[in-house]
């Protein structure tokens, strides 16, 4: 009997596509479904407050019709994410936007939270908490969480430190269900890895911000493609969380990247005027060495399939 909920079975591909602060949006999303692959956005994205209506309701009809047409293929479930953090005062309403669309998969930040665990398991939906060590891990499962997002060295945005070997590991020891894997996950053959560690999925973002879909701009996006993991940034000073960012935004905006303060953790700040202050900082994990290019979110899940494809060939080959 497999381990994972309905919901997440029988996946094309074993990825999440991790939702991207400012950055995803309705468009990303349904392609990255269409794909095969997880799609999933922040519902603080969605600004005003009533624009997440709009939204869920543009990716349930659009994802419904393509389903409708595509019955021998349909498109993979989507996520939304919730800021579980006390500074977000828009929990309560974003919360009641995904039970009236039924959102498959929510995926929970900064904090676990059993009321909101219980509002998801209400109408059969999916929690996927983010952790970045055991001890976190233990905590939202405890609460509710049916599976984990394990966010290890080298991630894009809020990232933890631990190696994903020893991170994974860990959870195992304990955990039986679902886990996503995310830092520095950018080729086919790093998703294969994921799941040789233990994960049953690959947790990938970075590399959805060079597509055409991605609400990032061009600068944003060839920065991407330029740089790679000598061009990373670990600091909390934008947000009061560690983070991967961009060494060129960081510079861009008048800062010395090897030399930044520390930011307080309990100003956390992810939309007010904290969060406006820094809209230039580029978010990234250290797996962009891998994007040789802007392309369509179609031919990068295209890519990572090929790629997985032919790792998983050379293994069964070699043995």
């Amino acid at each position: 009997m497999s381990r994972l909920p309905p919901t997440l079975q029988k996946l094309p591909l074993p990825i999440i596509g991790s939702p991207l602060f400012i950055i995803s949006n309705p468009q990303l999303v349904i392609e990255q479904c269409k794909a095969g692959v997880v799609g999933s956005m922040p519902a603080l994205n969605a600004r005003p407050a009533s624009q997440l209506d709009e939204w869920l309701h543009e990716i349930t009809e659009t994802l419904a019709a393509y389903n409708q047409a595509h019955p021998d293929k349909p498109a993979a479930p989507f996520a939304i994410n919730q800021i579980v953090h006390k500074s977000n005062d828009r929990l309560e309403h974003d919360l009641q936007m995904v039970v009236k669309y039924k959102v498959p998969i929510i995926i929970t930040s900064l904090g676990a939270r059993p009321e909101l665990n219980a509002a998801v398991h209400s109408y059969g939906g999916v929690v996927l908490h983010d952790i970045i060590n055991d001890a976190f891990a233990r905590k939202a499962i405890e609460k509710g969480a049916d599976g984990l997002i394990a966010v290890a060295a080298g991630a894009g945005g809020h990232a933890g430190t631990k190696s994903p070997f020893a991170l994974v590991q860990e959870i195992r020891q304990w955990f039986d269900g679902p886990i996503a894997l995310s830092g520095s996950i950018a080729t086919g053959g790093a998703v294969l890895a994921a799941q040789a560690m233990g994960a049953d999925f690959a947790y990938i973002g970075s590399a959805f911000i060079a597509t055409h879909e991605a609400r990032a701009s061009e600068a944003y996006k060839q920065a991407i493609v330029d740089c790679n993991s000598d061009d990373i940034v670990y600091s909390n000073l934008f947000t009061g969380v560690h983070g991967n960012y961009l060494k060129p935004s960081i510079v861009a905006a008048g800062l010395d990247p090897d030399h930044l303060p520390e930011s307080d953790p309990t100003k956390m700040n992810f939309g007010g005027d904290a969060a406006k202050a820094w809209k230039d900082i580029w978010g990234s994990g250290q797996g962009i060495g891998a994007v040789k290019s802007v392309t369509s979110t179609a031919e990068l899940v295209g890519r990572l399939k090929r790629e997985y494809e032919e790792a998983r060939s050379r293994i069964c080959g070699a043995r």
